[in-house]
């Protein structure tokens, strides 16, 4: 039997919930929720669909989903040119499409469009140039760091666009008036990966860590769970192979019963002796969602 009910919620705490329910991993929950949500206003009816769109689009990194463009064109029908927010979603899920070649991960410019490379670098300089804050400004910076080191194979390019990311994230200080804890996170994982790629142990030890207890602080559980892995690669540099790959089963299982499909393979393949930070890479460098 289907029960119906109607209810009156805050709208702000309604798309909060829906978020929080996303970043642990509850995808299909968090779409419902979103799809069962019923609202007179426009305005309201346009941000629900932009809610929609980037719960999608996280349900695509960590699950293989392929939700985000449908979803994102719906918002757009809500929200004619729905500006920056909608824009920022387009540029994640294009990065995306061009990093996945049939389910695997394929860095680099080889056997891509040029011009389709370029537009998709384009538009993160224009999201850059045109936020609306200092936050939104930051990860867009974040994304075109992604772009000219994933797509481009500009590697040395991207910490300048990091480092602009770790700023933006940071501003306020870490005591919840300001800055963005899911930016600062997203920063430190790149940038301790090019630190343990130049041998710099301490610095990634520090980035990799403060990132992992960023991405808890957050409630983003998959990107915790891919963040536990970098630091399993740090212990098994550090010759302890034992912690290494106790930390990796309990990755592994987390991320299989969690939905994530794609950090359960990488974690398997580290327990099989592979290294997820090394070239050539199964993985975007910095860990297995690539970014958020």
């Amino acid at each position: 039997m289907t029960h119906t009910a109607s209810t009156t919620v805050d709208f702000d705490q309604l798309l909060a919930a829906a978020h929080d329910l996303a970043l642990a991993g509850r995808w299909e929950r968090a779409l419902g929720l979103l799809d069962t949500t019923d609202c007179a206003d426009p305005d309201d009816r346009a941000r629900l669909a932009l809610a929609a769109a980037e719960v999608a689009l996280l349900s695509d990194w960590f699950a293989g989903t392929d939700l985000t463009a449908a979803r994102a064109d719906r918002a757009e029908k809500e929200a004619p040119g729905a500006g920056w927010d909608l824009g920022f979603i387009r540029l994640r899920h294009d990065y995306r499409c061009q990093l996945l070649r049939e389910g695997v991960f394929h860095p680099g410019p080889e056997g891509k469009d040029p011009e389709t490379l370029a537009g998709i670098r384009r538009s993160a300089l224009s999201l850059r140039d045109s936020a609306p804050d200092e936050v939104r400004r930051g990860w867009a910076s974040m994304y075109l760091g992604l772009v000219v080191e994933n797509l481009f194979a500009e590697r040395a390019a991207a910490p300048a666009h990091y480092e602009d990311a770790l700023r933006a994230g940071e501003a306020g200080g870490e005591d919840g008036k300001g800055g963005d804890d899911l930016l600062t996170r997203e920063a430190l994982r790149h940038l301790g990966d090019h630190a343990h790629d130049a041998g710099d142990h301490e610095r990634a030890v520090e980035c990799w860590e403060r990132a992992t207890g960023l991405g808890a602080r957050a409630g983003l559980v998959p990107g915790v769970l891919a963040q536990q892995l970098l630091l399993a690669v740090l212990a098994r540099d550090a010759g302890d192979e034992a912690g290494a790959r106790a930390l990796a089963r309990e990755v592994a299982r987390w991320a299989e019963a969690i939905g994530a499909d794609r950090l359960h393979a990488q974690t398997t393949g580290f327990l099989d002796g592979v290294d997820p930070t090394a070239a050539p890479e199964p993985e975007p460098r910095g860990g297995s969602d690539g970014g958020y």
